[in-house]
C-alpha cells in the first residue's frame, strides 16, 4: 500500500451544524484513517487524516459530497508527512 501520509483538509460551505463532523468521523473511522475534523470560527470544517493513499483520497471524495445535510462549496488537502495519530477525534474550538 506503500507509507502512510497525512492531508489537511480545508471543507467549505454550509458544513456546520448538520452533522458533517460526525459523519466525517464516522466516514474516517470506517477507513481505518485516523486524526481529527473540527469547527473553525470562519464557518468551515479542518480535517486531518492520517492514513494510506488510497484510503486518503477516497475519504477526500466523500468530503467533496458531504452527508447529505448542508452543502459542500470546495475542498482543498495538501499532503503532509504522518505524525501518527491513533484514533480519530471530533475535537471543538
Amino acid at each position: 500500500m506503500g507509507n502512510k501520509l497525512l492531508y489537511k483538509i480545508h471543507v467549505t460551505g454550509r458544513v456546520q451544524g448538520v452533522g458533517f463532523r460526525w459523519s466525517a468521523a464516522n466516514e474516517a473511522r470506517n477507513r481505518g484513517i485516523t486524526g481529527y475534523v473540527k469547527n473553525l470560527p470562519n464557518g468551515s470544517v479542518y480535517i486531518e487524516a492520517e492514513g494510506y493513499r488510497e484510503q486518503l483520497n477516497s475519504f477526500v471524495e466523500w468530503c467533496k459530497a458531504g452527508p447529505g445535510f448542508g452543502f459542500v462549496d470546495s475542498v482543498e488537502s495538501d499532503i503532509f508527512p504522518p505524525v501518527n495519530y491513533t484514533d480519530f477525534l471530533i475535537e471543538h474550538f
